[in-house]
């Protein structure tokens, strides 16, 4: 009767100890999605081109003098 008392408390010494443990579980969004990478590869190529101006401004050359 006391190695079955002694093993349901070791299980349940067991089972405690893995509930208060950290979770070592990787969240859903750790793992790459190809839909996703390319829409925001998109949206970051449209908001660089709606920033850079369309025609660079000329350079103005000083005269030379002598």
């Amino acid at each position: 009767m006391k190695r079955t008392g002694l093993a349901a408390l070791a299980i349940a010494i067991l089972a405690g100890w893995a509930l208060l443990s950290p979770a070592q579980a990787v969240p859903p969004t750790a793992t790459p999605s190809p839909g996703y990478d390319a829409r925001l590869q998109e949206q970051r190529a449209a908001a660089r081109a709606a920033t850079t101006p369309a025609v660079k401004p000329r350079r103005v050359k000083k005269p030379r003098t002598k």
